[in-house]
């Protein structure tokens, strides 16, 4: 429209009539004149403004999901780092209640048999010198170690030093075919070699062709000269198999070892000798037998019971 004279006279003549029409809907109240008009509009215009924000709404909240998700995928992340760091910290912590455990067992070993020990964490195993069976600890020269020391746990005999390192050493288990160890039986005394056969049982000769052995019997170690390489009364094994005596001048017995040799983690090596020999009384307590339990059946003779038999039962 033209910046006219008369286009400049409607334009005040629409605000009076704008102004005018305010004034009687206020003056009006809820009889306003002007009601009808309004509800007119709003029942035109109403379904009209549903529509349009039901179309502007899930763009709306597509966008705030958009903007959010940053947010929440820096959260989750948080989360699953917490997690991981939690899984983390409950198996350190396993894994150091079974080496605490593993500890303790070992000193209560070394407390009776008077052995003054190295404790030592096995950090690798295998063949890295020669040997089937071995393992790497880490402790060596520098923390008092030498060739030829017995090594145990908690459970028994490990095995000896064999290699040296500044900081390392090598064990030779007792499971390696290369192994010996003088051994000595609980109670009886008898004298015997037992050597490594790798994941099978002990072989132990026993030097005495005729001896009485039975399963379930024990060994000991019996000690070397000087306590080199091995010391006296560290737990070897129980027997678990004896061959018929042939009349041979030996007799052979297989043993399972005490030491689980796949599941090595913290050893210690005997690094003073005990005083005396602590003969037997290194080995575990024995466990007890299990009492059988006994059942006592009472019969009842019923009322239908035939005369006959009661007569011949009094008889």
């Amino acid at each position: 429209m033209r910046d006219t004279k008369e286009s400049r006279l409607l334009l005040v003549l629409l605000i009076a009539i704008a102004f005018a029409l305010i004034t009687v809907d206020i003056r009006g109240g809820e009889d306003s004149p002007v009601d009808g008009a309004r509800q007119g509009a709003a029942a035109v215009f109403g379904p009209i403004e549903d529509g349009v924000s039901s179309a502007v709404d899930p763009v709306g909240n597509a966008v705030s999901a958009i903007r959010d998700s940053g947010e929440r995928h820096d959260r989750l992340a948080a989360l699953e780092q917490e997690n991981a760091a939690l899984k983390a910290k409950l198996g350190s912590d396993d894994r150091n209640r079974s080496r605490l455990a593993q500890l303790d067992k070992m000193l209560k070993i070394a407390g009776k048999g008077q052995y003054g020990i190295k404790g030592a964490e096995v950090i690798a195993i295998g063949a890295a010198q020669g040997f089937s069976w071995t393992i790497t600890i880490n402790a060596g020269a520098n923390d008092g170690i030498k060739r030829d020391m017995t090594v145990l746990n908690g459970d028994g005999l490990v095995g000896r030093v064999t290699t040296l390192g500044p900081n390392t050493a090598t064990v030779l288990l007792a499971s390696d075919p290369d192994f010996t160890v003088g051994t000595r039986m609980e109670a009886s005394d008898e004298l015997g070699f037992a050597s490594g056969q790798g994941d099978r049982p002990l072989r132990v000769e026993l030097l005495n062709g005729k001896a009485e052995v039975k399963k379930g019997d024990r060994l000991v170690t019996f000690g070397s000269q000087a306590d080199k390489p091995f010391v006296p009364g560290v737990p070897v094994g129980v027997v678990s198999r004896v061959d018929p005596s042939g009349g041979d001048l030996t007799r052979t017995l297989y043993v399972t070892p005490y030491v689980s040799f796949t599941k090595l983690d913290v050893v210690g090596v005997v690094v003073e000798t005990p005083k005396q020999d602590p003969r037997d009384t290194v080995l575990p307590d024995k466990p007890q037998p299990k009492p059988t339990p006994t059942v006592t059946v009472t019969v009842t003779p019923s009322a239908e019971a035939p005369l006959g038999g009661q007569y011949e039962q009094e008889q």
